[in-house]
């Protein structure tokens, strides 16, 4: 039934008519892959930090807290995260253009 999914078809009607859209104005979709990626990349961070913090908090995750080799693997995986986005961001700033 229509009205038991109507949030469902309408983020599909939103999808649909701005997929339209962007083919009307003849955007390229590499393009829009490549700073999805980018955008996603630098999101994570801050992301990921939130989810190690919440996950060693018993007022959050009860008696499932994050054990402490996974602690110390979630923060790696953070740090490494956050250390390619600074990466990347810094490889703009150094490019020279020829």
């Amino acid at each position: 039934h229509f009205f038991q999914a109507s949030g469902f078809y309408a983020i599909i009607g939103v999808g649909t008519v701005l997929g339209v859209l962007l083919n009307a104005f003849e955007f390229n979709p590499m393009t829009a892959l490549y700073w999805s990626a980018v955008i996603n990349g630098v999101v994570a961070v801050p992301l990921m930090v939130i989810i190690m913090l919440l996950s060693g908090t018993p007022a959050v995750m009860g008696r499932f807290t994050a054990s402490t080799k996974l602690k110390w693997s979630g923060w790696l995986a953070t740090v490494v995260m956050a250390l390619a986005a600074l990466a990347m961001i810094g490889s703009w700033f150094m490019h020279k253009p020829s």
